[in-house]
């Protein structure tokens, strides 16, 4: 007898699972998280500490603050903030005071906002070498327009929920932008180190090396500052080994104290600080400059400030969020929170703000767990500008160039270059480019310009199209599969003239298995077919598409254990199963000798009872419709082997005690026919 016996039968509920779990985690956010070597944001997450099904930790909500302990973090972050600042003001050739202001901008106005909780801002040496080229080019009365309007375009990135927008850059690309970033900043705070005034571009910059350093030997006094210089970047190397409570204390503070105690001495004569009004500092822009929009170049300058300004600030957080385990960062109002602090700066022409990785990472490592440590900072930095202004005009330049240098190198990070070339050296072309040309050009030219080699990089890699020929009989064969697009159109048309050439009477092209046809490739085939057709050669054209929805000649397997079954396919005109429909999963293989024991006929077919078996002849007994009723009633049926069953987990499957359920379903075993999705036949022993 040929055929198939019934196995097992489920009920299942379509679009349903029942297998809920009790092991299922509660639904947490996962973080995506951008990373320049940096990062990867992504973290509107509920915090960590939500296992074993507690409540989450809502962002901007933690554990109590300790106050003690928030002012004494505020604290380490002032004496990281207050050199770098100065320092930053400095090397983008604006006064040291506009430098303070933007800090405490960046902890009273960005810090008091529920963005990232310990994130902190203030003016950043990635945007130095920007900022002194537009003041060069525009001029300082320009800056507050620009900064004020970058402000403004953040925050209607952030309303309009575009701050995750950052995460879909390459991080070769911003591996990159970093790099052209810290590697001009070194060579143009070279200058500064040995007192003397860097020439202009990077290019320019490189080149004048080795006169700067016949210059230094010529000078005593240039030769001291040197050494205040250098000796402040190997401290800022080294001062992390330092053993015990010492290396707690930053730096860049223990190399300006040393620089002060140098610069006191008698012969000395360094350039210090040269340190005005804090008040008196501030330029708001006027009407002349407003007017400056119309400038093309100002828009330009408007733009790149935002881009770069909001995507260092973005992956800043991503960092910042990997350092702890507190409230994730809220990308959106983060980015609203920038926007807003730069709107002030440029409002009071003071520098840009942006995230602080040396800042933000001093405030994690002190131990701060809420806002209360950043916002404090910023109060700190306001007081010591107002009351110990004097203070600060004792600070020698070199020893703020040799900070800035330190933090050049560690933008450039040389180290990811050998490490990006062994992991990837399409993305290691793309970081090289970058870098190159921020170099060569400029920041924004250079951003753009990655991002385009990024795009193109993901393209060819995304067109990764299969191409195989042969010969087979009278036909040539063209099997196309994965994403065909038109980067892959010289491969395609090859193909496809190699078939024509055969002189076959037949061609077959299979694009069956392409995943992705693009308009160029499609239309090329579609030609080629019209074309040969024309010439009287038979092509037989397999495009790619839905599957087919006749049914299958042999019927699905029965799913393991474990496993969720399909529902079988159906057939043309006929509806979609209910929701209270049954699948019958059959077994192909031939029924054992003894199990055929004839009933004379049985009839059954495909009635939409729950996609049951429809109605049986009355002489075979009572075999209801539910499970419940299989092998318990099969009184008309001979042996009954085992009944239905009992279900095994939620797939109905019989297993265990259930024989081989040949009763099941209502089908006879001696003469039961054969069931293919939704068709219905008729078996006569």
């Amino acid at each position: 007898m040929s055929g198939a016996h019934a196995r097992g039968r489920t009920r299942t509920k379509v679009g349903t699972s029942r297998a809920a779990g009790a092991s299922g985690a509660p639904g947490i956010e996962t973080p995506g998280i951008e990373t320049p070597g940096i990062e990867t944001p992504g973290i509107e997450t509920p915090g960590i500490g939500a296992a074993g099904g507690g409540k989450p930790v809502k962002p901007g909500k933690g554990a109590k603050p300790d106050l003690a302990n928030e002012i004494t973090a505020s604290l380490v972050v002032f004496l990281v903030a207050l050199p770098l600042c100065i320092g930053v003001a400095v090397a983008s050739g604006v006064p040291a005071e506009l430098g303070i202001i933007s800090g405490v901008i960046g902890g009273l106005v960005v810090g008091a906002v529920r963005g990232s909780t310990l994130q902190v801002s203030g003016p950043a040496a990635g945007l130095a070498a920007l900022v002194a080229e537009t003041v060069l080019r525009h001029g300082l009365a320009m800056l507050g327009v620009i900064v004020l309007f970058s402000g403004l375009l953040q925050i209607v990135l952030g309303v309009v929920r575009l701050g995750r927008m950052f995460q879909a850059i390459s991080i070769a690309v911003v591996q990159g932008m970093l790099a052209g970033i810290g590697l001009p900043l070194m060579f143009s705070q070279a200058y500064p180190v040995a007192d003397a005034k860097a020439p202009g571009t990077p290019i320019e910059n490189m080149a004048g090396i080795p006169g700067l350093f016949a210059d230094i030997l010529t000078d005593p006094q240039a030769m001291i500052a040197t050494l205040l210089g250098v000796a402040t970047i190997v401290l800022s190397f080294l001062w992390n080994k330092v053993p015990g409570p010492a290396k707690k204390v930053p730096a860049a503070l223990v190399a300006v104290g040393i620089g002060i105690a140098v610069a006191a001495l008698p012969g000395v004569d360094v350039k210090t600080l040269q340190v005005g009004n804090l008040l008196a500092s501030v330029q708001p822009p006027g009407a002349e400059q407003f007017a400056g929009l119309a400038n093309a170049a100002v828009i330009g300058s408007i733009l790149t400030f935002t881009v770069i300004a909001s995507a260092e600030s973005l992956f800043t957080a991503a960092a910042v969020d990997r350092m702890h385990s507190g409230p994730r960062t809220r990308y959106n109002t983060e980015l609203i929170a920038q926007g807003a602090g730069n709107t002030i700066a440029g409002v009071l022409g003071a520098l840009p703000v942006t995230a602080v990785v040396a800042r933000s990472s001093a405030n994690v490592q002190a131990g701060a767990k809420t806002r209360l440590s950043r916002t404090l900072h910023g109060l700190w930095l306001l007081a010591f500008a107002l009351l110990l202004p004097q203070v600060l005009a004792l600070i020698p330049i070199s020893v703020l160039a040799g900070v800035l240098v330190h933090s050049g190198w560690k933008l450039f990070a040389p180290q990811e270059f050998p490490k990006m070339w062994r992991q990837d050296r399409g993305e290691f072309v793309v970081m090289t480019v970058t870098t190159l040309v921020i170099v060569a050009t400029a920041l924004l030219e250079g951003v753009l310009i990655g991002l385009a080699a990024g795009i193109v990089l993901a393209a060819l890699r995304m067109s990764q199209t299969v191409i195989r020929q042969h010969v087979e009989d009278d036909t040539a064969k063209v099997v196309m599969a994965g994403n065909a697009t038109f980067l892959r159109l010289p491969q395609v048309i090859e193909a496809l003239e190699g078939a024509a050439a055969s002189g076959k009477p037949r061609i077959r092209l299979d694009l069956t298995g392409v995943t992705h046809l693009d308009h160029a490739c499609r239309n090329q085939v579609e030609e080629f077919t019209a074309q040969q057709r024309g010439l009287g050669t038979r092509v037989e054209l397999l495009m790619p598409g839905p599957a087919p929805t006749e049914p299958p000649v042999a019927t699905t397997a029965a799913p393991g254990p474990g496993q969720v079954p399909s529902p079988p396919p159906t057939s043309p005109g006929r509806s979609a199963p209910g929701p209270d429909a049954e699948w019958f999963y059959l077994d192909t293989r031939p029924v054992p000798a003894n199990h055929e024991h004839g009933h004379g006929g049985q009839e059954y077919g495909h009635v939409d009872h729950e996609r049951g078996y429809g109605d049986h002849d009355p002489g075979h007994g009572d075999y209801g419709l539910e499970p419940a009723d299989h092998g318990a009633r099969q009184t008309g049926h001979g042996p009954v082997h085992g009944g239905h069953g009992r279900l095994h987990g939620d797939h109905g499957l019989p297993h265990g005690a259930h024989g081989q359920a040949h009763g099941g379903h209502g089908q006879a075993h001696g003469g039961y026919g054969q069931a293919h999705g939704d068709y219905a036949s008729t078996h006569r022993s």
